[in-house]
């Protein structure tokens, strides 16, 4: 799947590095140059340990690199009680990191001196229907503010000063969040980690790995890595590059492909009446509605389609229909760009964390909500491998469970859902 995103387009390029060639040894060996496997290493790094991080293409190449940039401290659906019911302590602890990503993520930005376009501005859900916004204060804020997050309750009025938008009923602020350019925190943390002396080897897909006496032996097409520790962070393109890499975990996801856009600059009149504060914004729809500028005023979006066919032309008639709706003033939008990637969805809609076995470790399944649960991951998992042993975990660690028939069900699922979701939220707006 080639990267025609607008990040590629904008960010510098960075250091590039070379495929591995030959076999090596390391303390630690890290599958994946995405937010999550760049972060871990960076902080094992931290611990005095060696790395090594093998990726198959570039750094940033897969979701991390291509998602909006929005930095959003919830999940999808799974918030507080949910997690905390189902797991106990560990979920406490869970909602705790969740809870924190944001706000770790942009501290890490200026710990590091990430250039990456970083607004901590805030994120906004606002609420497409009165009945979502009774959800939204009767149930998400609750919870949320119930843990500590730096929450807001926004009425109508709040919501239409704040997105310039009369399509919404209220909704809910974490003032911690806000947006980056994916892109560019990804090779900003490449660089950072490479600082610390991590070798970064991209070209270099991995075919499998295996436990060993002493850990893990990881193979890639010209060399091999021999480490006491493994992590496995391909999340949503597990299965994709080298479908024999983790095709069990692989199968426990459905990727479902994620149009993104961005129009052309905003005018200042235009920029200036379309949320003023530049928040990231992304709605209570199933059909999510969700906006961001980046550095150039750009009005970053995007949408999903139920049919395959005319797909260019359709997304873009549909998201250009979808901004009339919403910012009446923005009388005329143009698309200037647009790329896809994959979100890794699960069915519970919660993230799924693996223990491959000694020292070695894997997630999946960001649910749309990647961005700053799998920086603040980094530091997780590093204190799972440096850390003492018989520690408690800040998120759940769960059997893998590979979805009957997946290959049926990424075919037909997505659309099928969309289809729903589409209905669900045209009815509740009656």
């Amino acid at each position: 799947m080639a990267d025609n995103s607008l990040w590629r387009s904008v960010t510098p390029a960075g250091e590039s590095h070379a495929p591995l060639d030959g076999d090596i040894r390391a303390d630690a060996v890290v599958v994946g140059a995405g937010f999550t496997g760049l972060s871990t290493a960076w902080h094992l790094a931290g611990h005095g340990l060696d790395v090594v991080v093998l990726e198959a293409v570039d750094i940033g190449y897969g979701a991390s690199g291509r998602n909006n940039g929005q930095v959003i401290p919830v999940m999808t659906r799974a918030d507080p009680d949910i997690l905390i019911e189902r797991f106990g302590e560990t979920g406490e602890r869970f909602v705790n990191l969740i809870g924190g990503s944001a706000g770790y993520l942009f501290d890490l930005v200026r710990q590091a001196k990430l250039e990456c376009e970083a607004e901590q501005n805030g994120w906004i859900q606002p609420a497409h229907t009165p009945g979502r916004m009774h959800a939204i204060s009767a149930n998400r804020h609750r919870q949320w503010q119930r843990a500590g997050a730096e929450v807001e309750l926004l009425d109508k009025a709040d919501i239409e000063r704040l997105t310039g938008s009369p399509f919404f009923h209220g909704g809910f602020m974490n003032r911690t969040g806000g947006h980056i350019n994916p892109l560019a925190l990804a090779r900003e943390l490449g660089r950072s980690a490479a600082e610390r002396s991590v070798r970064i080897f991209e070209n270099s897909p991995v075919n499998g790995y295996a436990q060993t006496a002493d850990g893990w032996r990881v193979e890639s097409d010209n060399g091999a890595v021999e480490a006491k520790a493994l992590v496995l962070a391909t999340n949503a393109y597990s299965g994709e590059i080298r479908p024999a890499l983790a095709s069990k975990m692989a199968r426990s996801i459905v990727p479902v492909m994620s149009w993104q856009m961005a129009t052309q600059p905003l005018s200042d009149n235009v920029r200036q009446s379309v949320i003023p504060g530049r928040q990231a914004v992304s709605d209570t729809q199933g059909d999510l509605h969700f906006f961001r500028y980046d550095a150039r005023n750009r009005l970053v979006t995007g949408g999903a389609l139920v049919l395959p066919f005319n797909k260019e032309q359709r997304i873009k008639a549909r998201i250009i229909k979808r901004l009339q709706k919403v910012f009446p003033q923005f009388t005329e939008p143009r698309i200037e760009q647009h790329w896809t990637g994959y979100v890794g969805m699960t069915r519970d809609h919660t993230p799924h964390f693996h223990k491959l076995g000694p020292n070695g470790w894997a997630w999946i399944g960001c649910n749309g909500r990647g961005v700053a649960l799998s920086v603040s991951l980094g530091w997780a998992l590093a204190d799972a491998i440096a850390g003492p042993e018989g520690q408690e975990l800040p998120f759940p660690v769960t059997d893998i469970e590979p979805i009957p028939f997946q290959g049926l069900a990424r075919r037909v699922a997505p659309p099928f859902t969309l289809s729903y979701y589409r209905w669900r939220d045209q009815r509740e707006m009656r």
